[in-house]
């Protein structure tokens, strides 16, 4: 792929829109964000919060920590970290730099103001919406689609931005409609180092950071450490256990940043710590690794597409596939590799629901990265599954469609019963 082809320019600026940076679960953040943005608009402390949120929202942030807030989580807390100390310049590293006030404060918060929380459903999936009042005067911010998407920000009945929302399409950024797994190949056997190597830089270092930390310390059930407990420190149980440790430490409160993909930390570390391990193991060259994490960010990207960014799909299904092409890559592996990994590892794993984010997601995190290392292993055995085995179809792209059909639109049912499952008193 020629530097001057449409596709070359987009596919660079895809990585850049999505390996971004993150304190802590990306929907309590954009919480946070919405949160921060309105107590800036308001100009004052509030004593009221309203808090209208989608149940893919509330799913994903009832049970997780939200980091710098001294062990606080759910939604409520959430917007109190963003009303008290968030930055929101800093976007989803909003509460990345709050102080010991701050964080009493938020406690404070939490004692004294009224903060209620609604479940709306205005036919997004991804939907915030963060009402603050204070006397006479309130302001309102709303978050849809992408977690940092603001489509309305008012203030005391005068609208200060507002941008149309077209269903759930995601407006403002590079079409990801473009994205194939023969472009995605052809793109990160020809890309110009430079051109990627910053944000992949970034990249290693924040997500290795959290996974070594996970390793070392004591978060949620440890997924990481007892993986390496039962099986050794082969490289396969390495990959894994990395991958898991780092969303051990990330779902249990640890405040280390790390670069999501697909609006996901989980599966930002999913798609690039198995891929580093097992570079690391082999002693590739810095390009090939580099190549090999731009294949599997990238094919994680494209599956995520069609399925969105919430569902009652589990994400890391996408990203362990895609951790499977990159280690495919670095294996040696050809395109067909490649696609087979990915089209096996998706027939393994496709029936892992999402519910919500907290300690378990590192145990999914675990048997993910296995289905993308078992793809790739049955196919190098010359064994795969063909069209027509469950849901997978002729092709890889049709794989990918058909699995987005799924997670999409087959599993809304599947969410709105998790949701209820999970809001039972």
């Amino acid at each position: 792929m020629l530097k001057t082809d449409l596709k070359y320019g987009a596919f660079v600026k895809i990585l850049e829109e999505e390996l971004k940076p993150a304190m802590g679960c990306t929907e309590p953040i954009a919480l946070a964000y919405a949160a921060a943005v309105a107590r800036k608009v308001l100009g004052e402390m509030p004593d009221k919060v309203a808090i209208g949120a989608s149940g893919s929202i509330i799913k994903n942030v009832k049970s997780v920590i939200v980091p710098n807030t001294n062990r606080l989580k759910g939604i409520p807390a959430a917007a109190a970290a963003g009303i008290v100390g968030g930055d929101p310049d800093k976007e989803l590293e909003v509460i990345a730099h709050v102080t010991e006030e701050q964080i009493k404060g938020m406690r404070t918060f939490l004692d004294t103001a009224e903060i209620t929380v609604e479940h709306v459903d205005n036919g997004l999936t991804f939907d915030i919406i963060v009402t603050l009042y204070k006397g006479e005067n309130y302001s309102k911010v709303r978050i849809v689609n992408y977690h940092t998407n603001i489509v309305l920000i008012e203030k005391n009945g005068e609208i200060l931005q507002e941008v149309e929302v077209q269903g759930e399409s995601e407006e403002g950024l590079t079409d990801r409609s473009l994205l194939s797994m023969a472009d995605i190949w052809d793109f990160i056997n020809t890309v110009d180092i430079a051109d990627i190597k910053e944000m992949l830089d970034r990249q290693i270092a924040c997500n290795m950071a959290i996974a070594e930390e996970g390793i070392r310390g004591d978060y949620g059930a440890n997924i990481g450490k007892v993986l390496i407990d039962m099986n050794g420190t082969d490289i396969r149980t390495r990959a894994r256990a990395m991958a898991a440790a780092g969303s051990d430490a990330r779902m249990n409160g640890c405040e280390l940043p790390v670069i999501i993909n697909s609006g996901s930390g989980n599966q930002g570390i999913t798609a690039s710590v198995p891929v580093i391990v097992y570079a690391r193991e082999l002693g590739v060259s810095e390009d090939k690794m580099y190549r090999a994490l731009a294949l599997s960010d990238l094919t994680t990207i494209h599956q995520k597409t069609p399925i969105g960014r919430l569902s009652a799909f589990c994400g890391a299904v996408s990203a362990g596939a895609g951790a499977g092409a990159g280690i495919a890559y670095l294996n040696g592996g050809d395109f067909d590799a490649v696609i087979h990994t990915v089209i096996n590892a998706v027939a393994i794993v496709s029936g892992m629901v999402c519910d919500g984010a907290k300690a378990s997601c590192a145990a999914k995190i675990a048997e993910a990265v296995d289905a993308g290392i078992i793809g790739y292993n049955m196919h190098i055995r010359g064994q795969n599954f063909e069209d027509g085995d469950g849901i997978v179809k002729s092709c890889v792209e049709e794989t990918i469609l058909s699995v987005g059909r799924l997670a999409k639109e087959g599993m809304k049912e599947t969410n709105t019963e998790i949701l209820s499952i999970m809001i039972e008193e």
